[in-house]
Order: structure tokens, then sequence, then C-alpha cells
């Protein structure tokens, strides 16, 4: 495990751009009329560094061992007031909290007057921005202030700042309540994945419906509507009701586009709620709407007044490739999609500080499913070996259970008949332990163990029999999220017709008018 604290510094000298390590220098040479101080000098060693050697840092002798932990912390210090100072001009936000902090200064001065007209202005624009939390810590400030210059200020304003007060505080919990519940309706998505049976089902309504908090829509702000959409839009994914859950996709995204200033100021809000939007697109087989929201989401994001930063571009990442490729999948376009694989791989390790465990495994599971589709057998096995391997088990329940059930398959595909049973055995050893043995994966597990003893003339009906089995279970609501992850039927009937799967697909595909 990485020592963090130990890395923090290089980490942060190694996420600045080349123009924000020309600014930090010009920055610390002015701090000094000594250009070659300490801790600028420590600076560029570490910028030269490709991996943190402390060793090297205290054989270059620019600062004793016993001075390096404070040497460290400057700088670190120093990088952080430089990238705000340089990012306060671009950010609206950042730009509140400092005006907020010139309140303070005058406040401090008993320059009372100025005070309170600039705090007027920061609250007004942070309600503007729909920023809760710093319109809570102005309203908070003035009766702080109003205490000490009440004798100029009438009772009727008194009386609506504190009713001001009161309703944003009732504002920003619902919204804390609403971003709480969206966050668990997250975690459990992420680590159980859809309702299996009707007790998973009854239990996570009850849970919903004791947590969510209704609003008006009409004077929500962004933030709190967001959350709102989002809660509801989760929980609709989770029960895998997918009508409802693109009903408040569709909602959540026309959020931004009826206020396009918002964009630039939640861009983190504006990409999830399209990752949810081509989710449910994808899962609805909507191909000709996922094009359209695709193509409108690339336009949105290519835009130059886009913010780009460490933060977002991971998500620009995961939004653009995680949907290309998604709707190569629509169209069973697999060979069309490998093409993308370097991109891919390259942007998971440029965003690998940033990106968590799930998504890059989610990635891998991708790519393992377009050399599947392109019958590149030994590279999807490639790919679902990073997924098994994973022995954290911190990622996606189905997702790690379905990789173990393709790559069986693949393996069956590959015609590596020696490994097929020892990758039995450890699969329906792993779905046992999981509790994730559904009914399809049951009878997918039972056929693949009796290959062995099917003759090839009778193969094929074989595959007809099991296609039939499956069949029935493919509109059941707790069955079907198994062809979710794994498109068996057009697996199978690639066999029975002696068709590729993607030949399949594209066909399913053009007659699917949607």
């Amino acid at each position: 495990m990485r020592n963090f604290q130990k890395e923090s510094l290089f980490q942060l000298i190694k996420s600045l751009s080349k123009s924000e390590k020309r600014q930090f220098k010009l920055y610390a040479n002015r701090l000094q009329s000594n250009s070659d101080t300490k801790f600028i000098t420590l600076f560029k060693l570490l910028d030269k560094m490709n991996i943190y050697d402390e060793q090297k840092i205290l054989q270059s002798k620019i600062v004793k061992r016993e001075q390096l932990s404070n040497v460290k912390s400057h700088l670190y210090k120093q990088i952080l007031i430089n990238l705000r100072l340089s990012a306060s001009t671009k950010n609206k936000r950042l730009q509140l909290r400092e005006q907020l902090d010139y309140v303070y200064i005058l406040y401090n001065k008993g320059l009372y007057d100025q005070s309170l007209l600039m705090l007027q202005r920061v609250k007004a624009q942070a309600e503007k921005l729909d920023d809760t939390a710093v319109v809570s810590h102005a309203l908070e400030f003035e009766k702080e202030v109003q205490t000490q210059y009440l004798s100029k200020t009438s009772f009727a304003y008194v009386d609506e700042l504190v009713n001001k007060s009161l309703e944003n505080a009732s504002h920003n919990l619902t919204k804390s309540k609403l971003s709480s519940l969206s966050l668990m309706l997250h975690a459990k998505n992420v680590h159980f994945g859809y309702v299996k049976n009707n007790k998973e089902y009854k239990e996570i309504t009850k849970f919903f419906d004791s947590h969510i908090e209704e609003i008006e829509l009409e004077t929500a702000g962004l933030s709190q509507t967001y959350w709102y959409y989002s809660s509801y839009l989760l929980y609709s994914i989770l029960v895998q009701d997918l009508l409802s859950a693109f009903k408040f996709a569709n909602k959540l995204i026309e959020l931004f586009f009826l206020s396009p200033e918002m964009i630039a100021l939640h861009p983190v809000f504006f990409i999830r709620g399209h990752q949810y939007l081509f989710e449910i697109l994808f899962l609805l087989k909507y191909r000709s709407k996922f094009k359209i929201a695709l193509e409108r989401f690339e336009s949105t994001i290519s835009l130059p007044g886009f913010p780009r930063n460490h933060n977002i571009s991971p998500y620009i990442f995961m939004g653009k490739y995680n949907n290309k490729i998604n709707f190569h999948f629509l169209e069973g376009s697999f060979q069309e999609a490998v093409p993308l694989i370097p991109d891919v791989l390259d942007g998971l390790a440029q965003h690998s500080d940033q990106l968590d465990q799930h998504n890059i495994m989610v990635m891998y599971y991708k790519i393992a499913c377009i050399y599947f589709g392109a019958e590149n057998y030994a590279k999807c096995i490639e790919y679902l070996q990073l997924i098994i391997d994973d022995k954290s088990l911190r990622v996606h329940q189905d997702l790690m259970c379905f990789s173990r059930v393709l790559n069986v398959v693949a393996h069956y595909d590959a015609g590596l008949d020696y490994e097929i049973e020892k990758q039995l055995k450890k699969t329906y050893k792993f779905l046992l332990k999981m509790d994730e043995l559904q009914s399809v994966q049951k009878e997918l597990i039972r056929f693949l163990r009796s290959l062995t003893d099917i003759y090839p003339s009778d193969l094929k009906q074989a595959f007809r029999k099991l296609h039939a089995s499956l069949k029935n279970f493919e509109n059941d609501p707790y069955e079907k999220r198994s062809f979710l992850y794994l498109d068996i039927l057009s697996w199978l009937e690639s066999k029975i017709e002696n068709r590729s799967i993607g030949e399949i697909i594209r066909e399913k595909a053009s007659l699917l008018i949607r």
C-alpha cells in the first residue's frame, strides 16, 4: 500500500501542468531574493523524479533529514497558495470564498458598512450560483455583524434575515438528506448490483421510502433538484424499473440544458447525469436516442468554456469512451471497437490516481467483451483475469460474478478444453460463496459441465435446448440482469446458426427500430 504521507507532495507536483510549474517558479522566486532557496530547489528535484525517492533527496544535501519534513510542508503550502491565486481568476466558487474572506478582513478592521455591503454582494452571487454553503456562511456571519450594528437596522430587515436563515438551513438539511440517500443507493449499486429477488426488492423499497425527501420543484435550487432526481433514478436502476429510470435521467439532464450557465459550475453533476442516461438507454437498447445523446454530450464537453482539470478529466474520459464502447455493443460492431482499446488503456493509465477501482474494472470488462465479440478469446481471457485476480471484492459483485461466467464461455470458444473443468469448478465455488447463483447461471454452468459428454453431432440440439430454457428467463424481473452483463442468447444463436455473435447482434439491432 502506498505511503500517502510520504508521496502527497510528489503527487501534487506531478499533477501540475507545464504552465502551472512555470507560474509557481515565478511566484516562488518573488518570495525570496535568492531564487535558489531550499524549497524551490526541492521542487526542481522532485519534478525531475519519475518515482519518489527520499534517499535521493537526502543524498542531494538540499536539506538535512531533520529539516526535510518542514521544508516539504512549506513547499506543499506554497504550491497550494499559488494554485489558488491562479485558479481564483477562473473559478467562480473560489472567487466567492475569496470575497467572503475579504468580508471577514473588513469586519475585523471595524469597517462594518463596507463589510456588510460586500457581504450582500457575496450572498446575492452565491444564491445565483446555487452555492448554498456560501449562502449559509454569509447569513450566519451577517447575523453576527448585525448584533453589533443593530441600531442602524430596521426590525423588518432583522425579521427577514432570520426567516431567510431558517429557510436556508431547512433547504440545506433537505439537500443533505437527498445527497446522502443518493450516495447510499449508488454504493448499494456498486457493491451489490441490481435487486436479485423479491426480498431484496422489498428491502430496498422500504429503505428508499423511509429516506426520500419530497421537495417543491418550483422553488428548489439546481443542486437540491439534482439530488432529488438522482435518488429516484438510482432507486429505479436498482429495482430495474428502466422506464422510470429513463424518465428521471432525462429530467436530470434537462436541468442543465435549461440553465446552461450551470454546466460550467457543476461539470461533474453534468457528466454523471449523462452517465446515468447512457446506462439506461443502453439497457433499453434505445440506439437512436443513445446516438443523439452521445453526440450532444461530446459536443458540449468539447466547448471552450467547459471546465478541464485533474478532477473533471477522468469523468470526461469515462463518459466519452465508456459510451463509445456501449454504442458499438448496441450495434454489434465489435471489430470496429477494437481500435478504441489503446486510447482506453492510455486513459486508464493517465487517470489511475483519480479513477476508483470499480471504474477501472468496468473498463477491463468492456475491453474483454470487445475482444470476445471480435473472437479474440485469448485477449478476452487476459482482461477478465485482471478482474478475477482482484481479491479485495470491493467492486460490483455482479461484475465479479459475470466476469467468471464469461471467462468459462471464452475458454470454451477458445477450444481450451483442458482448462474448462478447472474454470468451471472455480466459478461454481465463487458463485456459491457470493450467494449469486441465479437460474440463468445454474443452467449455463450445468450445460458447460455436460459438454464433454455430448457428441459433436448432438451439439446444435443441445444449444437449442439451452436457448429455449434460457429464453423463459429473458423477461423475468430478477433473472434478466444476467442478460445485461452477458448476451448469452445471442452467443447461443451464433452457435446454432454458425455465425459470429457480432452478426447476430447487428441483425437484432436492425430489426429493433429504436
